[in-house]
């Protein structure tokens, strides 16, 4: 037998091992890794790659607390899926689906596809000019990197064996509203109400497709209380959240805890978690003081104002003023949370007994489940 060939067999024979000991000794499942989806919340690089996008985060301010510095996340340092991610012992953070290099063994432990001013809606994104909407995101999963992965661990089995250990993350809607119902001008627009139910049926659909190619492990973060975004020229100077949009939220919030209810009999085999971010951060706004924070109005970063996303100051000034103590500041711009409420969204996202946090249970008894 020729040293090649039997480098081969013995390579070919790890790939299997591999896939037969996917599981830990004492009966529970291991994570391999994360495939995340969504929008700028869960973005950490994808819209650096965007040659014509204005939702970018690849310059200083952002990153000035992440390892590397700037990196395309849209925050002061880890958003929550890198949270996540440490949380879960995998061995390094999710890398970008758009960053050329993500391929080969890279793969391996998950890709994020999210890209920033995404929404459900193929045309939410257009105050941004160029983004990766969703249902690109899951065809760039479904064509590029499941077959990539396969290729990779070398299994033979069909899809749902080959991910059942790969957690899949869906944080995105906010930008539904935000930038597209909210923005919207005629007689002809929509009921909030029908315009939700659009949505949420959209989206279905979407964690639908994601069943079919293998998904059973998901975890849905709601959209944040968009009436208390900084970004929003009532909310300074202590102004309080606006309701009209926070009830927006809420109606969404309320569609999507829902649709997990509704997947016992329609995505049989899976488990669905989610994660109310909403109450979370809402609960730090009424409350700044009790987990540490001060600031619950103002952005951190010195914004700059901006037609195209929003009207009102949403990303901050390249190479702007910044705050001295960004871990007091609940808001890093004028529209994304600091690391710091990050880091409180996702410990309670992987430890909260609390229903009304985490639904139906918390993300570490999620990773447990053997499907």
């Amino acid at each position: 037998m020729g040293k090649r060939r039997a480098n081969g067999i013995i390579l070919l024979c790890l790939q299997l091992l591999a896939c037969l000991f996917e599981s830990r000794g004492d009966g529970r499942e291991k994570m391999r890794g994360m495939f995340i989806f969504g929008s700028s919340l869960v973005d950490n690089g994808n819209n650096n790659f965007l040659q014509d996008s204005l939702a970018k985060a690849d310059f200083f301010p952002y990153g000035i607390d992440f390892p590397g510095g700037p990196s395309g996340r849209f925050t002061n340092g880890k958003n929550v899926v890198d949270l996540l991610a440490e949380m879960l012992k995998l061995p390094r953070l999710i890398p970008p689906f758009s960053d050329p290099s993500t391929k080969g063994s890279r793969v391996i432990h998950g890709v994020n596809f999210a890209s920033g001013a995404s929404g459900i809606l193929d045309e939410t994104g257009f105050v941004a000019r160029q983004v990766i909407t969703l249902n690109q995101q899951i065809r760039n999963f479904e064509d590029i990197t499941l077959p990539e992965l396969k290729k990779q661990l070398g299994c033979k089995r069909g899809s749902s064996e080959l991910i059942k250990n790969y957690m899949f993350v869906v944080g995105t809607g906010g930008n539904d509203y935000s930038f597209n119902y909210f923005l919207r001008r005629g007689d002809n627009n929509p009921t909030l109400q029908a315009f939700t139910a659009n949505l949420t049926s959209s989206l279905s659909l979407q964690l639908k497709k994601l069943y079919t190619l293998g998904a059973r492990k998901f975890v849905l973060m709601s959209v944040n209380p968009l009436g208390c975004y900084p970004m929003l020229k009532t909310r300074r100077n202590g102004s309080s959240c606006i309701e009209a949009l926070n009830q927006a939220a809420t109606l969404f919030n309320d569609g999507l805890k829902s649709l997990i209810d509704v997947a016992k009999s329609d995505m049989q085999n899976s488990s669905l978690v989610f994660v109310n971010s909403y109450k979370i951060i809402s609960d730090i706004i009424e409350n700044p003081s009790t987990k540490g924070f001060k600031d619950a109005n103002n952005e951190c970063c010195e914004v700059v104002p901006s037609a195209q996303l929003g009207g009102s100051g949403t990303l901050c000034m390249p190479g702007g003023k910044i705050c001295s103590d960004r871990s007091a500041h609940v808001f890093f711009d004028g529209l994304h949370p600091t690391e710091a409420v990050n880091v409180e969204i996702a410990t309670k996202a992987f430890t909260s007994y609390l229903q009304t946090e985490v639904y139906p249970i918390n993300v570490y008894q999620l990773a447990k489940l053997k499907h």
